[in-house]
């Protein structure tokens, strides 16, 4: 009689043993939590608006809006005022419009220290404030498009970042030669670019 109960007590242990496996490997064949989907960061886009007052008595006034996205600054332009024709415009040293005949302002902004040219003159060289020409049209209304990647908004590259720069439109034309300036006469509008 021992042993058949010795026989009855080992079975009953082979088959707990048995089902505690079955329940293990029940756990593990459990669904796999899916991975996480990843997120696209949305890209930073950063705006300025400038609104640009008369100089000179000039009665031009104005407004920019630069906008930076993935790295590329966009220059939208609007004024009105201006004698018909064509007028150039440029990015000075200062945010400082405060003098009547807008050379408060300073120079062309050089940080680079280049001669004064076309924008992308790679021979001869430019400014990175020389921006160029636009025309008013015979209501003397005017406006320009400048889009580059050598500028930023509030980035700590001093050879980029246009805060604290002066916009100013002249009476003239840029003639993309005399240094240095381009001969374009008069400071006729102005504004400071801030943040």
């Amino acid at each position: 009689m021992k042993k058949g109960t010795i026989l009855i007590a080992a079975l009953a242990l082979v088959f707990a043993t048995s089902c505690k496996s079955d329940k293990k490997e029940t756990k593990v064949a459990d669904t796999p939590t899916p991975p996480p989907t990843e997120q696209k960061a949305e890209p930073v886009v950063k705006k300025v608006k400038v609104a640009l007052e008369a100089k000179s008595d000039s009665g031009v006034s104005g407004n920019a809006v630069f906008t930076e996205e993935n790295g590329t600054v966009t220059m939208v332009a609007v004024f009105e005022g201006l004698t018909p024709g064509v007028h150039a415009i440029h990015l000075h040293e200062k945010a400082d419009c405060s003098s009547p005949d807008g050379k408060s302002t300073g120079g062309h902004w050089n940080p680079t220290a280049q001669n004064h040219g076309k924008w992308g003159d790679t021979a001869g060289g430019y400014h990175k404030g020389d921006i160029g020409n636009f025309t008013a049209d015979e209501n003397g209304n005017g406006t320009i498009t400048f889009t580059t990647d050598e500028w930023c908004i509030g980035c700590g590259d001093v050879n980029k970042n246009i805060i604290g720069k002066g916009i100013i439109v002249h009476q003239g034309e840029d003639d993309f030669k005399t240094q240095p300036t381009g001969d374009a006469g008069g400071r006729v509008s102005c504004g400071g670019i801030i943040e």
